[in-house]
């Protein structure tokens, strides 16, 4: 009986209802539906009315056009004058609660047409406090773009929190104890509540769609936002953010944190956000990033960079890239290096993913950067090994992107049209074309990742004999892993071969001078001048006598001076060493081109002697020895350097006169070092310079 009662007492409100939309004009009531929804409505029964879930959503919005009928511009009745009819006569589809939301409704109707701010605000927040009673059943999506034209946010941020809460008040969205597929459930109800905040950033970012809204003397959110200026938004903004931040709700924070993201609200985010900020950037970094309902709770990293290995996607980068951000601004320098180390090392499945070697560069000099940082502020959490480490990973990055750039020119120069004369151009063609193609894969290969200064010089540098950079990470490394330099040694020799085949003498001088001022000094072995010395003597000497190319006196001298930065005595040690030794040199013929070389060493020495009398003696002497002297030490020392270059003068003249040569083959050397000897003992003769 008692179901009968009930089944009753709803026919009969369902009745009233009805009777009430019949009183009005209902096509006018119903304009607003759409599509569907007008469907619907004619293919309603009585029975669909009365039992139905559609029925009771179909009566809903009938009673909301009927509110918005008299609750709207034309002013036709109050909130009270229908909410009295409804509620007496049908209770169960108009309840206590939509009364409270139709009376925030008129007050928003209100605060939209009064020109009085303090009203606005008043009526707002009033209306803000009643939809706060009854958060669960507020239309959110109507009353939060009302909100957001009165600019009252702490409603727009608040509510859908509040209603977020009221639909999962266990908070399974965050219990990772239940079954998945009700945690995912409970996270996308939740997220139907934080999309409209979304929505109000997107909107002050100047992003948001145009959408008909409940009411029509409203302004779409669109216009209204059109006339904000560059700093209103970026206050109310941030206004947003601190009333995000200031809520409990875990999931809702991760929400804002991407939203901001996404929406290119970096700075702010970093300058808004909360304590949880920064295990949020570290989980986002370390994990794959996960659809929405598959949130689980913010877990705190062990390390600063929340690293825990495997490849890291361009969309975790994103999220490391930030936290470094947020340490430099925090001045928290060592983690920031960190951070920026593992971004400049990250990994990647996807090629297209993957980073450029100049990115990879560029991480490496900001982690190094902030090191020095740590370093100046006596930070005491800094290790001091860490800029060592990360100034050793940047040099051997140069080294790999050195590598690749020949690798490609390389290819490029072999793609190029050939114009030589060979018998089987054919055969030279595909020979190019298949080295062309393994010089792009292996600069594909040195691209992918960050590569060891062993990888580097095993696998790309030798096989592909760029011995200029071989030599330089030998110099890098230190190496000294044989005792009488034979790597060193050999590789100097390839290079040196290398330029002679490309450009003769002329381009090896350039390469020994370029390379040699690089490593020098050192202890010696990373620049063998002996070797050095004898190898481009002989080179020069065949390739003079067979007439291949014109060879100065002067080239291969004047290149091992550059080597050793202006040094003359390492150079002219060089020199006595070979000429002391008869079996390395039988042939008069090269012995004489070493006497040559000999003085245009003591003759480029002599010059540098000269230089210090330009100006006063002790000022000149101080210029090329360092340090001050007095006119009595400036005279000893003056006369030291000239004993020593007339000692060798005269060795040497004794030296050109033993060799097995007919006179007119050496006297013009003969005549060289007597006259550099005069010119030295002389104080008047030294205008011969």
């Amino acid at each position: 009986m008692e179901c009968i009662r009930q089944l009753l007492l709803r026919s009969g409100e369902a009745l009233f209802l009805l009777q009430l939309a019949s009183q009005h004009h209902l096509t006018r009531l119903v304009q607003g539906f759409d599509a569907n929804l007008k469907q619907l409505l004619l293919q309603l029964t009585f029975h669909h009315l009365v039992c139905s879930e559609e029925g009771d959503h179909l009566a809903t919005r009938l009673i909301s056009a009927l509110m918005e009928y008299y609750t709207g511009p034309d002013g036709r009745g109050t909130v009270d004058d229908i909410s009295g009819r409804l509620r007496e006569g049908c209770p169960s589809y108009y309840k206590e609660s939509d009364y409270k939301f139709y009376l925030a409704v008129e007050c928003l109707e209100k605060a939209a047409i009064t020109h009085d701010n303090d009203e606005k605000e008043n009526l707002a927040r009033e209306a803000f406090n009643l939809l706060s009673k009854v958060p669960e059943s507020a239309d959110l999506r109507t009353v939060c773009k009302r909100f957001e034209d009165l600019r009252f946010y702490e409603a727009v941020v608040r509510l859908p929190l509040q209603k977020a809460q009221a639909i999962d008040p266990a908070g399974d969205a965050l219990n990772e104890q239940i079954e998945i597929g009700i945690r995912q459930q409970a996270l996308v109800q939740r997220e139907q509540c934080y999309v409209i905040i979304y929505s109000a950033l997107r909107s002050l970012k100047g992003e948001e769609p145009s959408q008909r809204e409940f009411g029509s003397i409203v302004r779409s959110a669109s216009s209204s936002q059109s006339n904000l200026d560059k700093a209103s938004r970026k206050k109310y903004i941030s206004q947003i953010v601190q009333l995000g931040v200031q809520s409990t709700d875990r999931a809702f924070h991760e929400y804002l944190y991407r939203t901001m993201i996404d929406l290119g609200l970096e700075n702010e985010l970093l300058e808004y956000g909360g304590p949880d900020l920064v295990p949020f950037l570290q989980k986002a970094g370390r994990e794959p990033i996960q659809e929405a309902g598959a949130v689980s709770g913010v877990a705190s990293a062990a390390s600063p960079t929340g690293q825990t290995g495997g490849t890291v996607k361009s969309d975790q980068a994103k999220y490391l890239g930030l936290l470094a951000r947020y340490y430099v601004l925090k001045r928290q320098h060592v983690l920031a290096a960190h951070v920026l180390l593992r971004l400049a090392e990250r990994r990647s499945g996807d090629f297209q993913d993957t980073p450029t070697l100049e990115q990879r560069r560029q991480y490496l000099s900001n982690a190094v950067l902030q090191a020095k940082n740590a370093s100046n502020n006596n930070n005491s959490a800094f290790d001091s090994g860490l800029l060592d480490l990360l100034e050793g990973k940047l040099a051997v990055l140069q080294f790999q992107m050195k590598i690749k750039d020949e690798l490609e020119a390389m290819a490029l120069r072999l793609e190029e049209p050939s114009t030589s004369n060979e018998p089987f151009p054919d055969r030279t063609l595909i020979t190019d074309t298949n080295l062309a193609s393994t010089l792009k894969e292996k600069a594909k290969e040195i691209s992918l990742d960050l590569k060891s200064i062993t990888q580097l010089y095993n696998d790309f540098a030798v096989p592909f004999e760029l011995w200029e950079i071989c030599l330089e990470m030998l110099y890098f490394a230190n190496y000294n892993g044989d005792a009488d330099s034979t790597i060193i040694k050999e590789t100097w020799a390839r290079l040196v071969d290398q330029a002679l085949s490309k450009g003769g003498i002329a381009e090896a001088c350039n390469v020994l001078k370029r390379v040699g001022s690089h490593v020098y000094p050192v202890d010696g072995s990373l620049l063998p001048l002996d070797t050095l010395c004898l190898h481009l003597e002989k080179a020069a000497l065949e390739r003079l006598v067979s007439g291949v190319e014109s060879v100065g006196d002067e080239d291969i001298a004047r290149a091992l001076l550059a080597a050793c930065k202006g040094s003359p005595e390492p150079v002219l040690n060089t020199y006595e060493q070979l000429l002391s030794n008869g079996a390395i040199l039988p042939s008069p013929n090269l012995r004489l081109r070493l006497l040559r070389s000999v003085l245009v060493v003591l003759s480029e020495w002599a010059m540098s002697f000269f230089a210090q009398r330009i100006g006063t003696s002790a000022s000149g002497a101080s210029l090329i020895l360092g340090g001050t002297f007095s006119s009595d030490q400036t005279t000893i020392i003056n006369q030291g350097f000239r004993d020593k270059i007339t000692s060798a003068a005269n060795r040497y003249m004794t030296e050109v006169r033993r060799l097995a040569l007919p006179q007119n083959q050496t006297e013009a050397v003969y005549r060289g070092f007597r006259e550099l000897e005069e010119s030295l003992i002389s104080p008047y003769s030294f205008d011969r310079f």
